[in-house]
């Protein structure tokens, strides 16, 4: 899918060392990260759970990644978004929130 600036095909190593640096990049432009406490499968786990957050059905997404059945997608790599979001705001409008004035 990818390759290196000579056109070879990208290993693993030079992935995780190209994925670190940016990470690097990052941490230096002020956001608290630790480049290496990541890795490249987190990206992978967003990659379907943003998909699937959007609407794209599950089995789109496999084929997308590669995985020869959907319920490793599904079990594996797609994590719930929005409901999560959705009940911790719920929870905190409950805890926090004010009456609204007439």
């Amino acid at each position: 899918m990818f390759t290196s600036t000579v056109g070879t095909q990208l290993d693993a190593t030079s992935v995780r060392r190209e994925f670190r640096r940016v990470l690097g990049q990052v941490k230096a432009q002020g956001v608290e990260i630790q480049p290496h406490e990541w890795t490249t499968r987190e990206t992978r786990t967003s990659f379907v759970s943003i998909l699937s957050d959007n609407g794209v059905p599950i089995e789109e997404i496999s084929r997308l990644v590669g995985h020869s059945s959907q319920v490793t997608t599904e079990t594996v790599y797609r994590k719930q978004l929005r409901p999560v979001i959705q009940t911790g705001a719920t929870v905190m409008d409950d805890i926090f929130g004010l009456p609204l004035e007439p």
